[in-house]
């Protein structure tokens, strides 16, 4: 599988529980926080549920 680049460049204050969820089990929380994971179809699901929050990049 390729490995995708995620850093999380907006804020998560006052975004729906659900949104914070996905944004802490993809290891992120705080600003300009970037961590490097498999793309796989649940992750793939995850970033679009919050890629208005997200930077994605190919690794």
């Amino acid at each position: 599988m390729a490995k995708v680049k995620i850093t999380q460049v907006k804020s998560i204050i006052k975004r729906p529980k659900d949104q914070k969820a996905t944004i802490t089990a993809l290891g992120l929380g705080k600003i300009n926080r970037t961590v490097e994971v498999e793309n796989t179809p649940q992750i793939a699901g995850m970033i679009r549920k919050v890629s208005h929050l997200l930077k994605v990049e190919e690794a």
